[in-house]
């Protein structure tokens, strides 16, 4: 797709890091997947690295936000988290459709106090099944996703309580909270829909020695990946939402 727009408002891609060094030597990083999978021109996209401090679009430019997954921790409270909640707070109030993905769900939950910390269980990596919600059904995002479906995680920490009057929409056992809503356009999920097979098999192969070393077996991991499409549906369905389309 296209801008004949020039005006038009963008959806703001909100870094809170960046992807592991292999894929950075290439020149990837993570909005070049969150484009990519979108289904949309890059033109209608911005891009700020908010936790380099880089100045962030006004709310009343933005047609969306989506935050990026990171190698930072939540429970770190780096300075720049607290600008990112903010602006957060001040987008959601807007009624701008967010997108928070893996540190930015967890960063959307802390911002409405949330609560977030290391899984008691270690580590989620690789492909996982999900489960919707009965609520999902209703959900904007959620209601044309299977009841059970694929999606690529990559995390040690977890939203084990969701903000006060969200709405939880999917599901595993290892991660009760892979996503929710608050209130009509802001979502939450655990998950990457950006990541294909071959991210995350790069993902496991980067972290292999890690994994062993927590008793997972990464060979398992990679053997199970899969092909993730109704996750990167979701992504797709997003972007048309915060584009009017």
């Amino acid at each position: 797709m296209s801008s004949e727009n020039c005006e038009q408002k963008k959806i703001l891609i909100m870094k809170t890091g960046n992807t592991i060094e292999s894929f950075l030597k290439r020149g990837e990083d993570f909005e070049d997947w969150f484009i990519a999978v979108s289904g949309y021109d890059s033109n209608f996209f911005a891009v700020r690295s908010m936790h380099l401090y880089e100045e962030l679009i006004t709310p009343e430019n933005l047609a969306g936000l989506i935050i990026t997954g990171s190698p930072a921790y939540i429970t770190d409270e780096a300075p720049w988290n607290l600008i990112g909640a903010e602006y957060i707070r001040k987008v959601h109030k807007a009624e701008i459709p967010i997108l928070g993905v893996c540190y930015g769900h967890q960063l959307v939950a802390w911002a409405f106090k949330g609560e977030v910390v290391f899984n008691n269980r270690g580590r989620e990596i690789g492909t996982v099944r999900i489960q919707k919600t009965t609520a999902a059904n209703d959900d904007l995002l959620f209601s044309a996703l299977p009841q059970s479906f694929n999606v690529q995680v990559s995390h040690q920490q977890s939203v084990v309580k969701i903000p006060d009057g969200a709405i939880r929409l999917a599901g595993n056992d290892f991660e009760p909270n892979q996503a929710y809503r608050l209130g009509t356009k802001t979502w939450g999920i655990q998950f990457h829909p950006e990541f294909s097979v071959d991210i995350i098999r790069a993902y496991i192969k980067e972290r292999r020695e890690d994994i062993e070393n927590e008793g997972l077996q990464p060979e398992a991991l990679l053997e199970a990946t899969a092909e993730t499409l109704d996750s990167a549906n979701l992504l797709n369905r997003f972007c048309a939402v915060a584009l009017g389309n």
